[in-house]
């Protein structure tokens, strides 16, 4: 006898998922379970609902990471591999480590191309003004190559909360109208507005940005498929920003550096810890952030201070805003609250040189007092204008695991007030990685009593031991 399970659509993963758990307490083999679609019926099977059986069988957190990920993939036997490993996970619990066995190498090669579509959608989704007349409403299309719509979309939500949006696709679309998300039918490209009015405007900022001594096309091309550039009103401007490079950059060279703002008084500290360099995507990013102009921020600081660290860090620390001593020196977490969160990590078995290390905010903001100045909470707006080159760290980057260093960092994670107290040592989500809130450094400097502080030390470095803890766990 055969059962054919039908899945309510392409990502129906918790309907395979219950269907799984009684295939296999019954133990109804891979062989004589056929995985369909409403939309696709198999025409063989037996069509009979998977048997009841009694009893539990639990399987790790890694292998529904990697089920959740696989089972968005466009390939029509995906759910049929799942099952096959999810049966033989039962006999070789140590199947996930076999990176060379045929399903499991299958399985993580589908898991990261839906990632890579994902990463795709987040970064090359352009919106567009709807036509006058037809609501206040931006649209955008967009062609996955996987079933990855309903998963990429809640990250446009969080970056753009107060914009009414929808994204068009063949096969479904997403909705946002300010307060809840929702997912439609699939629609048409005549569907989405060709153009708009801010265009113009949006060309000639990434003409700005461009930095030919940066261009490297084959990478280029490996990061932006040239199939997404119908999308990209920018595309038009790459072959003649390409063609005029080598003048550009033999110009740069000839201008010579410019001069950094000569308005400190402040020295710069002789000695910058060494980090290690990171990807082309995040050097790509910290190049444009090098001119972002979304706040006020920017025009008293000397730079933009970026995050720092590899790009394929497990952990990643995001503290409020640079310091006095980051804005001049251009590194994040470099001064006394810097150098006592170095000793905390080491306190804890962390390695600072293999965690990316940035802020919510990357302007130091501050009221100057004579020849001192003093930091400055950002607030809401600042916060919420620095988001989108945070949403793009975590992208790259892809910790598993996310500090907030502080209720401004905790507050830009996850789009709310996050108070400490109640919320600290408790492990949350923040997109696709686990969060941890604690405290930053910065307020062990100011606690008053030194027994106190002792006392706050130590349990600022057992939140770093139990993160710690977790990576160890996770790897």
């Amino acid at each position: 006898m055969s059962f054919s399970i039908l899945l309510y659509g392409h990502t129906d993963f918790s309907g395979w998922r219950a269907a799984a758990r009684r295939l296999l307490l019954a133990g109804v083999p891979p062989w004589q379970v056929v995985f369909s679609f409403k939309d696709t019926p198999d025409l063989f099977g037996s069509d009979l609902p998977p048997p009841e059986a009694e009893g539990t069988f639990r399987v790790s957190r890694r292998f529904l990471d990697l089920a959740a990920a696989a089972s968005l993939h466009s390939d029509p036997e995906r759910f049929a591999l799942l099952y096959r490993i999810l049966w033989r996970l039962r006999s070789q619990p140590a199947l996930l480590d076999l990176s060379t066995d045929a399903d499991i190498a299958r399985a993580n090669d589908m898991a990261k191309n839906v990632r890579r579509d994902i990463h795709k959608m987040h970064a090359f989704v352009r919106f567009r003004e709807m036509p006058a007349g037809e609501g206040e409403r931006m649209v955008a299309w967009f062609e996955p190559e996987h079933h990855i719509i309903e998963a990429g979309a809640p990250f446009f939500a969080r970056r753009f909360p107060n914009m009414l949006w929808s994204i068009l696709s063949p096969e479904v679309s997403a909705h946002w109208n300010g307060d809840d998300l929702s997912f439609g039918p699939g629609a048409g490209r005549k569907d989405a507005p060709e153009h708009d009015r801010l265009e113009e405007m949006w060309k000639a900022y990434y003409a700005s940005i461009f930095n030919p001594a940066r261009l490297k096309p084959n990478a280029m091309r490996s990061e932006m498929p040239e199939k997404y550039w119908n999308n990209l009103p920018e595309a038009e401007l790459i072959a003649p920003l390409m063609a005029e490079a080598r003048k550009r950059t033999e110009d740069m060279v000839r201008r010579g550096a410019t001069a950094p703002k000569a308005n400190r008084q402040t020295p710069i500290p002789a000695r910058v810890p060494s980090i290690p360099v990171a990807g082309d995507a995040l050097d790509a990013l910290r190049e444009k952030a090098r001119g972002c102009r979304m706040c006020p921020l920017w025009k008293p600081a000397t730079q933009t201070v970026f995050g720092e660290g590899p790009q394929e860090a497990e952990i990643m620390f995001v503290g409020e805003q640079p310091g006095d001593k980051e804005d001049l020196a251009g590194h994040p977490f470099i001064g006394p609250a810097g150098q006592l969160f170095d000793r905390a990590l080491g306190e804890a078995g962390l390695d600072r040189s293999s965690a990316y290390i940035t802020n919510a905010v990357k302007h130091f903001k501050f009221t100057p007092r004579g020849k001192i100045r003093l930091h400055q909470k950002p607030n809401t707006t600042e916060i919420r204008a620095c988001r989108p080159w945070l949403d793009q760290e975590l992208d790259i980057v892809k910790p598993k695991l996310v500090i907030a260093l502080g209720a401004t960092a905790a507050q830009s994670l996850f789009g709310r007030a996050m108070p400490i107290g109640p919320n600290r040592g408790q492990f949350l989500r923040a997109g696709d990685a686990r969060a941890l809130i604690t405290v930053h450094p910065s307020y062990l400097l100011r606690v008053p009593e030194e027994e106190r502080k002792a006392e706050e030390y130590a349990r600022f470095v057992e939140d770093l031991k139990l993160a710690h803890l977790v990576l160890k766990k996770a790897a």
